[in-house]
């Protein structure tokens, strides 16, 4: 936790309907932050949004909240396509940056931000919460402490039902996708818990109209020689199938619901010392994100999720598209 002080001064760049779970509600809850206003493109859902949610101020143009000096740090939950481009703004304006994954529209633009971002004093921080969360951690130790042996597979997978196709997250003109939407999660947990940045070896979309998948499905291969599976989707028959699976030569741990472990709470491990189910922590990941957050503003923490992870994240998403035969995603 982070020390006492002046809370952290965040302002949102639209109203999205993540952000109430993502920040609102988790800062309303902590000392070390304050959702100080919102901006939107139509000035009265903003207004409906800042009543709902008892925001004090509300700006007419996102370059506006950017501007006011009174404006600590920028929460950016824009569509994907719109990430790149106002983070670059906010990061011209000094403020530091909470940018909602994926990062950016391509790879290519995750390394022009994170150059930018390298030559300033801000935080940048993707905001992939789950990483921030004792259930990740704990996964990572058990990993790592080699009662798994030497890593075999990783798989992972992120799909859940979006059957409404007029949704943002189906349209090209803004990055949308399900491999950039649900699928950006199983890229960076098959990075993470697989310990490497692993190389496509082959993708397979399915589509909803031109240029945009409903589902994706990937196989990869990591460095170390250990393969692996990511599935994803918003509409097909993997309805809902949202988990980690990382199998060793001497055992297996499975991670139920990692982006919300504090549902479920538990992840499992079978090993050559038995079979067990370890609970987590009930508080949020979207709690433990803004911890980490305001802990890296005020105290120059490190952050797990910086301009360089997303590259690498982004790198990988690329890949799958270009191997599904699929161009890749560009900035609106």
């Amino acid at each position: 936790m982070t020390q006492p002080g002046p809370p952290l001064r965040i302002g949102i760049l639209g109203a999205a309907r993540i952000a109430p779970a993502a920040l609102v509600r988790p800062a309303a809850a902590s000392p070390d932050a304050v959702v100080a206003a919102v901006a939107a493109r139509e000035p009265g859902r903003g207004r409906a949004f800042a009543r709902k949610h008892g925001i004090a101020r509300v700006f007419d143009s996102y370059a506006a909240l950017i501007a006011a000096p009174d404006i600590d740090a920028v929460y950016n939950p824009l569509p994907n396509g719109l990430h790149g481009r106002w983070t670059k703004e906010a990061l011209a304006a000094g403020k530091h940056v909470l940018c909602e994954k994926p990062f950016t529209a391509n790879a290519a633009e995750a390394r022009e931000i994170a150059a930018l971002a390298a030559t300033s004093d801000r935080v940048v921080m993707e905001a992939f919460h789950y990483r921030y969360h004792p259930m990740t951690r704990r996964a990572e130790e058990i990993i790592a402490s080699g009662e798994l042996g030497e890593l075999v597979r990783v798989d992972t997978a992120m799909c859940f039902p979006l059957p409404r196709f007029s949704d943002i997250r189906y349209d090209y003109t803004l990055a949308g996708g399900a491999l950039m939407d649900a699928g950006c999660y199983a890229v960076h947990m098959a990075r993470v818990f697989g310990g490497e940045n692993p190389d496509v070896v082959a993708a397979t979309a399915k589509l909803r109209g031109q240029d945009i998948d409903r589902a994706m499905s990937a196989e990869l291969r990591f460095p170390s020689g250990h393969t692996g599976r990511l599935r994803c989707s918003m509409w097909s028959s993997d309805v809902l199938r949202i988990g980690a699976r990382v199998v060793g030569e001497r055992g297996e741990l499975r991670l139920l619901n990692p982006v919300a472990p504090q549902l479920p709470r538990r992840l499992s491990v079978r090993s050559e010392r038995g079979s067990r189910t370890e609970q987590v922590s009930r508080r949020s990941t979207y709690a433990y994100q803004l911890d980490a957050f305001v802990a890296a503003v005020r105290h120059g923490e490190p952050v797990l999720t910086a301009p360089d992870d997303a590259v690498a994240t982004m790198t990988v998403i690329d890949a799958i598209y270009a191997a599904a035969g699929l161009p890749l995603r560009q900035p609106a």
